[in-house]
């Protein structure tokens, strides 16, 4: 199902289908140095990683990391989505491309609509982000996306950036 569609992308919620796309992106070079080893090392593992993650939340949240694909192709290229962290008072925008589809600006494309649907579809007025420090096209696209840094954090033995967009209404 279609849950945002933008002129180059559409974003689907991930199903269990999904779990050979998943173990490519989670196993890229940007992810691992990133975002962090999450033991994906067979398609199975993405299955049931995608099936704990993003199906769960889905259903506990109403949102969650929505597959990004071509709108031309449908071929997937990246997530972008939302998700509630325990650690977290709201949730959190996030987003990865394979490596061929970084720099072309499906992030931004993606994740601005993202963000409009958290607010008009979703009412969520406020949006956080975290990233690692030294993840500088990361902290450029939240920034553009009007992010701003709110303070450092920890979570568990790693220091990270915390942004926060707060909507105006």
């Amino acid at each position: 199902m279609n849950i945002i569609e933008t002129p180059r992308v559409i974003l689907t919620e991930q199903t269990e289908d999904d779990a050979s796309f998943i173990f490519e992106l989670m196993n890229s070079p940007a992810w691992l140095k990133y975002i962090g080893d999450r033991n994906i090392r067979s398609v199975e593992d993405a299955r049931t990683y995608i099936a704990d993650g993003a199906i769960k939340s889905y259903k506990q949240s109403g949102f969650g990391f929505y597959l990004v694909k071509l709108k031309e192709s449908l071929v997937p290229i990246g997530i972008s989505g939302l998700v509630k962290r325990d650690t977290l008072e709201h949730p959190d925008i996030g987003f990865a491309f394979l490596p061929e589809y970084e720099g072309e600006g499906y992030g931004y494309e993606s994740a601005s609509a993202v963000m409009k649907y958290a607010r008009e579809v979703l009412n969520i007025d406020t949006i956080l982000a975290i990233t690692s420090k030294d993840n500088v096209s990361s902290i450029k696209l939240l920034e553009k996306l009007g992010l701003t840094l709110k303070q450092f954090l920890t979570l568990g033995n790693e220091e990270l950036m915390l942004f926060e967009s707060r909507d105006k209404r």
